[in-house]
């Protein structure tokens, strides 16, 4: 058997990202995306090491399943639900997202009403089944399906997380029928119809979308071990991600900020607000000496209560739009030029984006862009900005200036809301930042917020795909409880409820290839004040005060406590890791102070109002020890960083960028 090479493969909204580690190297390479078929770059990108082995193990972040909930491109599906329930899609909650807007919000379902079939079954909230489903009723329902033409079925009845049993009988009769079925009983095992009956309708939507995007691919990577990236900092089987794709969106943004939390950690930085601008957007996470995850997210207008990485997105990257609204105000973003046309520089289209201003600033050198490797062109990018900047009367360097006021502001403000809007004091964090356009904006987004440090780490560009090998396979489970710790007779209880839930981990892991010696089983709970509405995840540990731990977290998260007050347990989880091989980050021979040696020219840069004539070094050439003072770019295959004049640069042991102010 030849050699063996590991590939992280990130599919973005502008490049396809691939880091290959092979013979202890990393080699990394960058694939404009195939929006209409993802697999069209990543087959592109890994033509050249298929033939050269028969062992190649990928894993994959992909944006399929984000893309085609966005854009309404999954199903068509059926909902089966208890009878009378039959609404509860269009009914909604709540929770609105203008909270005093006098208009009512309008829902668009993933289905229509008439495909909502209400079956004759009960199960109390206790667990009791008041009505068995039957058999005649199931089958009823499969010749109705079976009219409407629908390629997954979602189940979710009511109360069932307390009792599964109706849910699977219908299951196994719509297996038999030949449909994928998404059953809410496997997939949110928890209290709250409404968030229980969106995720797993979601999964069924997206089931047919994704197990034929992971097919196609499985049938050209022939001999390759592929697994697929989680929202939940870990990886699976290609056959769980298409019965569960709802757990691969937001993969690629997850995967990092597990190369974040690895990276960063290795150089001495345990509180960090990771920041990854693409091209098309911007993610915003926090780490606290960990990884911080959330069981509340939205993707587009649909709740998915699954544990994932928190993680806060802002439509603002390379790739975002510039535009003068009705108002006559300058705006940038949502919208993204994307892989196709692209940026203006890119010679196909014609509209103004965040990375054309930043090259008419001198931010981006055209000659050294993605390693000289790709020809764009800067008069384009002056043409499109001088006709946008016509418009609201402003030059073309005050208008391509502008253009970044505003897309700084717009990602300053996806980092408040993570950290500074939570009471957490980003002062006492460094900034991590990563992405094709990260390195241009960090610096003046972390002066704007007071973060004193920078991290820009080593091919920061594909960053996210060094995540993805450097991720574990990682497995949720969770089951409602609702019940107050006064009337738990002690912690065993708790103990037989963990238990089932770790058994049934261990088996999942093991059927993913895993030893019992590599998994990792960690427990928790959701706790909150009986009476409230929503609940905290603290960590739980046998003889560990975890009731004093939510006390804290409840003082912290929201100014107050009632340590007298009953504590409702309402769910318990637990989260198994299959520990993997992780790559080794080395560190490089320290060399001089003076970066000459990586020095390649001079060019004007335009900041704060004036043009200052600047050095440029290329990255690849620097070493630990060299110091270079702002102005200055530092250019690399896949990025470029912009060091302000406020700004000094040093180089580390582990070659990351580390920004710091001017003593």
């Amino acid at each position: 058997m030849r050699k063996q090479i590991r590939i992280g493969i990130d599919t973005g909204g502008t490049f396809t990202d691939f880091l290959i580690y092979s013979d202890g190297k990393i080699h990394i390479k960058k694939v404009s995306s195939t929006p209409k078929d993802p697999s069209d770059a990543i087959l592109k990108g890994v033509s050249e090491y298929l033939e050269k082995t028969d062992s190649i193990q990928i894993i994959h972040g992909t944006t399929v399943a984000t893309n085609s909930l966005l854009e309404r491109t999954g199903g068509p599906i059926a909902l089966l639900t208890t009878k009378g329930f039959e609404d509860i899609l269009f009914i909604g909650r709540q929770t609105r997202s203008r909270l005093y807007s006098l208009k009512g919000e309008i829902r668009t379902p993933l289905l229509p009403r008439s495909r909502c079939i209400g079956l004759n079954e009960r199960t109390a909230s206790s667990g009791d089944i008041l009505m068995d489903i039957s058999e005649e009723d199931i089958g009823k329902a499969v010749k109705k399906i079976k009219s409407m033409k629908v390629k997954a079925v979602a189940i979710s009845f009511i109360n069932s997380y307390a009792n599964a049993g109706n849910e699977k009988r219908a299951h196994r009769v719509l297996e038999k029928a030949g449909y994928p079925v998404s059953r809410s009983s496997e997939i949110l095992p928890e209290y709250r119809e409404y968030e229980r009956t969106v995720v797993t309708t979601v999964n069924a939507y997206l089931m047919p979308v994704i197990s034929q995007y992971l097919t196609n691919l499985e049938k050209n990577l022939i001999n390759v071990y592929l697994r697929i990236m989680q929202s939940n900092e870990g990886h699976i089987s290609t056959e769980t991600a298409k019965k569960e794709p709802i757990r691969t969106a937001l993969s690629g943004p997850a995967g990092g900020v597990v190369a974040a939390y690895y990276v960063g950690r290795t150089a001495g930085y345990k509180k960090m607000v990771t920041f990854d601008m693409g091209g098309t957007s911007s993610d915003v996470s926090l780490i606290d000496g960990k990884i911080q995850r959330t069981n509340e997210n939205k993707i587009g207008e649909f709740p998915v209560r699954l544990p994932i990485i928190d993680i806060n997105t802002v439509g603002a990257g390379g790739g975002s739009l510039a535009y003068v609204d009705k108002g006559g105000s300058l705006r940038v973003g949502p919208r993204s030029a994307g892989a196709d046309p692209g940026p203006a520089c890119y010679g196909k289209g014609s509209l103004p984006t965040v990375t054309d201003a930043n090259l008419v600033l001198g931010r981006l050198s055209a000659e050294h862009f993605l390693g000289g490797q790709m020809k764009i062109f800067p008069e384009r990018s002056f043409d499109s900005i001088k006709k946008l900047g016509d418009k609201i009367n402003k030059s073309v360097l005050e208008t391509a200036s502008g253009i970044i006021k505003i897309a700084n502001a717009n990602m300053s403000k996806a980092i408040r809301v993570i950290s500074i809007e939570r009471g957490i004091d980003v002062r006492k964090y460094a900034l991590f930042s990563f992405g094709g356009a990260g390195g241009m904006h960090a610096a003046e987004i972390a002066l704007g917020l007071q973060i004193p440090t920078v991290l820009i780490p080593k091919n920061a560009g594909v960053l996210s795909s060094l995540g993805l090998l450097l991720a574990d396979s990682t497995k949720d489970y969770s089951k409602s409880v609702l019940e107050t710790i006064d009337s738990l007779s002690s912690d065993s209880d708790l103990d037989k409820e963990f238990s089932r839930l770790e058994e049934k981990a261990v088996t999942d892991m093991q059927k993913e290839g895993f030893k019992r010696e590599d998994i990792d089983l960690k427990r928790f709970l959701d706790l909150r004040y009986y009476g409230q509405s929503y609940e905290i995840t603290i960590p739980y540990k046998k003889d560990c005060d975890y009731l004093d731990d939510f006390h804290k977290s409840h003082e912290r998260l929201y100014s107050y406590s009632h340590p007298g007050r009953p504590v409702e347990i309402v769910n318990v989880r637990t989260k198994a890791d299959g520990k993997t091989r992780k790559i080794k980050l080395t560190k490089a021979a320290e060399g001089r102070t003076d970066p000459k040696k990586a020095f390649k020219k001079k060019q004007n840069i335009y900041y704060r109002g004036k043009h200052r004539a600047s050095p440029v070094y290329e990255r690849s050439l620097l070493e630990p020890g060299n110091t270079i003072y702002g102005a200055a770019l530092i250019v690399d295959y896949e990025s470029t960083t912009f060091i302000p004049a406020e700004y000094k640069a040093g180089i580390d042991a582990y070659l990351n960028i580390v920004l710091s102010g001017k003593e």
